[in-house]
């Protein structure tokens, strides 16, 4: 899990030395960064049945393996094109393993301890989420054995084979008593209409709104269409859907759609207004960024004791200070024309992130407090897979309408606009119930 999350911001921040090292072209450093999430969303759904196949041990294995073996193609690739290529493989392999992260979870702890370990399991998530552009701007200015930007995908080589032995030494699970078959034509169906969703969103971020992609989003919109009439009819959907049944899950959804959205668009919105507009190098940038993810931290470990004493009023008041600190920034930003004091905005930096941290870590526990075990392993695909939307839809819808130009001007109308979605956001969760007890 740690090493997924971090694959997806860490290249951010390396980005402007990988585009200088292989000549990447505008559209290719884009595909960086997005080939790993598009690759990521499409295949969630399938990897999470296949894993009810084969086994939730032997696809998460197999999942390490080939991840480990991508990340170091990555950091061998010699051109731009071939490292798009490793990342889509390796955004595929990501999959993999997320896709088993919440079924191994619950089935290996009862469910009496299940909170904790959802705490945890948040806690982990946001904090290699925001640590992914730090470590990227460390390793690439410690150019570490002479690798350069190449260590940002190599660090992956022990930590995956040290996922890799643990997991063969410590997950001990058998198979499910009722065993299910693959669908075919729906796991087509969402792989392919979710790419093209995706990809023309994506093309959308760098050329505007062409007649071409939009044809791309009706076209893939139809898919989607298809393939949830399809999945309803099915004997072995890959999407059930008696778990919107359950209004915490169908609230749930739609929040953790938008705050992925939310917090992918702000992490590039700072990486790149840090970077190309105020002129900071990777490691400033990084150092920039370490009170939010500290922040980020202590506000994981406060979440579930706050959640348990004051419920889903802690979640709106998190999300609308990140978007009152949000606002902040861009008016600070807007005041002082662009020069930035670093002592000054720490404090405000820390601050966003704890508020992050507070809301992002008890929402998938208190969407799946009310689920039995069998809802909870069909969740396992679903819940990633609903992020992963967010983080590509919130990325490319944002940076489309809002931030086409890298400059001053554009960075603060990014933000303003970020605020006022965290602060629509903190409206939403009011509809989100109190958790099952």
């Amino acid at each position: 899990m740690f090493m997924q999350m971090i694959d997806g911001t860490i290249v951010i921040t390396a980005l402007p030395s990988i585009t200088a090292d292989l000549a990447a072209s505008p559209r290719a450093q884009l595909l960086m960064v997005s080939g790993y999430a598009l690759a990521f969303a499409c295949t969630l759904l399938t990897a999470a049945r296949v894993g009810e196949l084969v086994g939730r041990r032997t696809m998460f294995l197999a999942s390490v393996l080939v991840f480990t073996a991508a990340s170091v193609w990555c950091g061998i690739s010699g051109s731009a094109t071939e490292l798009v290529l490793a990342r889509v493989v390796q955004g595929s392999a990501a999959a993999g393993m997320a896709a088993q992260t919440i079924a191994i979870a619950t089935a290996s702890f009862p469910r009496r301890d299940h909170p904790r370990v959802f705490a945890l399991y948040g806690a982990l998530a946001g904090f290699a989420g925001a640590l992914g552009p730090i470590l990227g701007g460390a390793l690439v200015t410690a150019d570490v054995f002479g690798l350069g930007w190449q260590a940002i995908f190599l660090i992956n080589l022990p930590l995956g084979v040290l996922a890799g032995a643990l997991a063969l030494r410590y997950l001990r699970l058998g198979r499910p008593a009722r065993r299910e078959r693959l669908d075919l034509p729906g796991a087509a169906l969402s792989t392919l209409s979710l790419f093209a969703l995706l990809f023309a969103l994506t093309d959308i971020q760098q050329n505007g709104w062409r007649p071409a992609a939009l044809a791309v989003i009706a076209v893939a919109l139809g898919g989607g269409a298809v393939f949830l009439a399809q999945q309803r009819r099915g004997r072995d959907p890959l999407v059930r859907f008696d778990l919107f049944a359950d209004r915490r899950v169908a609230v749930g959804s739609v929040l953790l759609t938008v705050f992925f959205g939310l917090f992918t668009a702000f992490v590039f919105a700072v990486s790149v207004t840090v970077q190309e507009v105020l002129g900071f190098t990777p490691w400033r940038t990084g150092l920039l960024m370490t009170p939010f993810a500290a922040g980020a931290c202590a506000g994981a470990l406060l979440a579930p004791m706050l959640v348990r004493r004051w419920g889903v009023r802690v979640l709106t008041a998190a999300i609308t200070a990140f978007g009152l600190w949000v606002a902040v920034g861009a008016a600070y930003l807007h005041a002082t024309d662009g020069t930035v004091s670093v002592p000054l905005v720490l404090g405000p930096v820390f601050l966003a992130g704890l508020s992050v941290g507070v809301f992002c870590i008890p929402l998938q526990p208190i969407m799946l407090s009310g689920l039995g075990q069998r809802q909870m392993d069909a969740a396992s695909g679903l819940l990633p897979t609903v992020e992963q939307i967010g983080n590509a839809l919130g990325l490319a819808l944002l940076c489309a309408v809002f931030f086409r130009a890298h400059t001053l001007a554009g960075s603060v109308t990014m933000f303003a606009a970020l605020s006022a979605v965290a602060l629509g956001l903190g409206a939403l969760t009011r509809a989100l119930p109190e958790p099952a007890r």
